[in-house]
């Protein structure tokens, strides 16, 4: 299989959206407000819902056309072991959402913000794994999955990174980290996509007969983060429909541009 600098950098492009966002606490002061943390967590769980569903799971069902009225088995088996992985990741990995004041995982004696770098760190695992599988679909000369469809999942999520690069580290900097620890840890809690990516792109090549129950795995882990994390956040009280309408803008941008590039 061929592997380049082009996609090398398809790869890279998720995480220079986190490196971005989490540039922010250079220019900005303390926190974001309330109701653009919530716009901001919905138009991300937005994009990867749209994601989830055209650029992985129906091209997942379509490369198993030929089990006819079966085609749905392997994208369901695979969006099953994605949910179950990361419900284990949340079980075995101590952790803090943002906004929660308790800890999720096996007790720990980590640091407060540790915890809330590895919150968002294991929600970028899917991620990564998703552009990872896309592209080794593409490579493996499969018609069902495009050049243009790879780049642009890598676009959207690198796009819903950016607000989750800025979510990460203002709080850190208003938590007493100085602005240059708080952006590297920022920039660090997105470093596990390229990583996941990689680590996919290279087994997906070995396991190329699977790769519609890769695309659902990649699929089921980003929505289980989606519906576990960044739906309530974004739908916490006070109530507000900002977190709704920013779902839906997130959500139809990722699937304008699946449609019009992918």
């Amino acid at each position: 299989m061929k592997f380049d600098l082009g996609i090398l950098a398809g790869l890279l492009i998720p995480f220079l959206g986190t490196s971005l966002g989490a540039a922010c606490v250079l220019l900005l002061r303390g926190e974001l407000r309330r109701n653009v943390q919530r716009g901001l967590t919905g138009f991300a769980a937005g994009v990867m819902t749209a994601a989830s569903i055209w650029s992985l799971l129906i091209p997942a069902i379509d490369q198993s056309a030929h089990l006819g009225r079966w085609a749905f088995l392997p994208a369901a088996g695979g969006f099953w072991i994605g949910v179950l992985f990361l419900l284990l990741l949340d079980h075995v990995i101590p952790h803090l959402h943002q906004g929660s004041g308790e800890a999720e995982g096996p007790r720990s004696r980590l640091a407060r913000t540790t915890m809330l770098v590895l919150a968002v760190t294991i929600h970028n695992i899917p991620e990564g794994m998703a552009v990872g599988v896309v592209f080794a679909g593409w490579l493996s000369g499969n018609t069902a999955i495009t050049l243009g469809g790879a780049l642009v999942l890598a676009i959207g999520i690198a796009i819903q990174n950016f607000p989750e690069g800025a979510i990460i580290s203002l709080p850190l900097r208003s938590e007493g980290m100085s602005r240059g620890k708080a952006m590297l840890w920022g920039v660090l809690s997105g470093a596990v996509e390229p990583v996941a990516a990689g680590l996919t792109l290279w087994g997906a090549s070995l396991l190329v007969p699977v790769l519609p129950v890769l695309l659902s795995f990649a699929a089921g882990a980003m929505l289980y983060v989606v519906v576990e994390e960044l739906i309530p956040e974004m739908s916490e009280a006070p109530h507000s429909n900002v977190g709704v309408l920013a779902f839906s803008l997130g959500f139809t941008v990722m699937m304008a541009l699946d449609s019009a590039l992918g």
